[in-house]
């Protein structure tokens, strides 16, 4: 079965709760978990919210990493996004789960724009 893409999502729990609310600090995790997997980056944007949290994107040629931080519980919502086969979405993942200093993480992957099943059924 042939994809486009590799989609991994993670919900990942016991993170540091400094990192997650420091706008620079995540900012430079997910820049850096991108070129950690090989991954050219296009554009950056992030914001911090008030009184806490972060959410940003990394839009790469590839695809995007995304992310959404809760300082307060420890947790963020991870989103990697990797079209083709150069860049492995897992590689990226696991270097943010490091540098959150998660405790814990469920991650699913989902395979995008599959289109021997779209053709069958349509």
């Amino acid at each position: 079965m042939n994809a486009l893409g590799r989609h991994v999502l993670a919900e990942v729990f016991g993170c540091q709760r400094a990192i997650l609310n420091d706008v620079d600090k995540v900012e430079g995790i997910m820049v850096n978990a991108a070129l950690s997997a090989g991954a050219e980056i296009r554009e950056v944007a992030f914001h911090k919210f008030s009184p806490q949290g972060v959410s940003g994107m990394v839009i790469i040629s590839e695809s995007h990493l995304a992310v959404h931080t809760w300082p307060e519980l420890g947790y963020a919502a991870v989103d990697v996004f990797t079209c083709g086969d150069r860049v492995d979405p897992w590689e990226a993942c696991n270097y943010i789960v490091e540098h959150f200093g998660a405790k814990n993480v469920t991650a699913t992957e989902t395979k995008r724009g599959i289109f021997e099943a779209a053709q069958a059924a349509g």
